[in-house]
């Protein structure tokens, strides 16, 4: 399930980079919060304390309530670095298991 989340919010966030009308951006703000928190929920039951903060800390950023100006720039890379490593993330998992 944590696989389908995380390809499901790069996705997202890789389609953030285009323009589109404003409430795809609100979307995907909400999407992350709820896509963000669901993952730090199920880092914790795995017992992975730092995986947990990280997705919360990530929640928190890409909330819809209260709106941190990073400026337009800033929050595309963003956007990028953390699609990446949402993808990134899926194949080292993958890679421990068959060790």
């Amino acid at each position: 399930m944590d696989k389908l989340i995380k390809i499901i919010l790069a996705v997202l966030l890789f389609l953030y980079l285009l323009k589109m009308p404003y409430g795809f951006y609100q979307f995907v703000r909400f999407a992350a919060l709820v896509g963000f928190a669901i993952l730090a929920f199920m880092a914790n039951q795995n017992n992975k304390q730092t995986e947990m903060i990280v997705y919360i800390v990530l929640a928190l950023l890409f909330q819809p309530f209260v709106k941190i100006a990073l400026g337009r720039q800033i929050w595309n890379i963003l956007d990028v670095v953390v699609g990446i490593a949402l993808i990134v993330s899926i194949f080292q998992k993958s890679q421990r298991k068959r060790i």
